[in-house]
């Protein structure tokens, strides 16, 4: 399972607070692309290459941190960077593919969804208080198990699961899923199963659905398996 380092020393340091053995090592893994991994276990094969090992107790010193913390630094574009929005989706690429085929979720589909939410700014927040690249509300962040919106991997992760369960929720229709994950799924459903009669939300919809056929001009049909 690839985890974010400041994901793991979270649980380390809470579960040393309340005397529990819960520490495990952080290992960093690039491969032949560039993309980096922070991950709790080693990973097979050759696509990796080792960039370095650490213990989990000793990260949690502080100077130790703050070498986490410019690692990790590596992986997640400053929100005041002024990238070009190409290069922004660039940064998180690798990450959406692994999210896709996860949840069995169109790569597009996810890209669509974070360039409407916060083209692709990991550090934005809504005047509702909906955070990071998915724009997770703190109670959804909270029902998956998000515990940093903030986190592009927790994020990500969150996001991308609660779309998956919207889409099953709704039987596989992108409208109503992505009205769900704007208004929330209760607002569909009180609507009976239709999009709800909100600007934002029949706003929002549209604005996806474009940014999904501008990824897959063909065709914006999803392939559920």
């Amino acid at each position: 399972m690839l985890v974010a380092i400041r994901a793991v020393l979270t649980v380390g340091l809470v579960a040393a607070l309340c005397g529990e053995p819960a520490w495990a090592d952080v290992y960093k893994y690039v491969d032949g692309a560039g993309n980096v991994y922070f991950t709790d276990t080693p990973l097979k094969g050759n696509r990796y290459r080792l960039e370095w090992h650490r213990e989990a107790r000793k990260m949690a010193s502080k100077s130790q941190q703050q070498e986490v913390d410019a690692n990790f630094q590596q992986f997640v574009p400053k929100a005041s960077s002024n990238k070009s929005l190409s290069k922004r989706r660039s940064n998180y690429h690798s990450l959406i593919l692994a999210n896709a085929r996860r949840y069995r979720l169109s790569p597009g589909l996810l890209h669509a969804v974070i360039r409407a939410e916060s083209s692709y700014n990991p550090a934005a927040v809504s005047s509702a208080g909906a955070q990071g690249l998915m724009q997770l509300m703190p109670g959804t962040a909270a029902r998956y198990g998000v515990s940093d919106s903030f986190n592009p991997v927790e994020n990500v992760r969150g996001g991308a699961a609660y779309l998956r369960d919207l889409l099953d929720m709704f039987d596989q229709d992108l409208r109503l899923a992505l009205a769900g994950y704007n208004a929330g799924e209760g607002a569909v459903m009180k609507h009976g199963r239709k999009i709800p009669p909100y600007a934002e939300t029949q706003g929002y919809v549209r604005k996806v659905l474009q940014y999904f056929r501008d990824e897959q001009p063909a065709s914006i049909a999803m392939t559920v398996r």
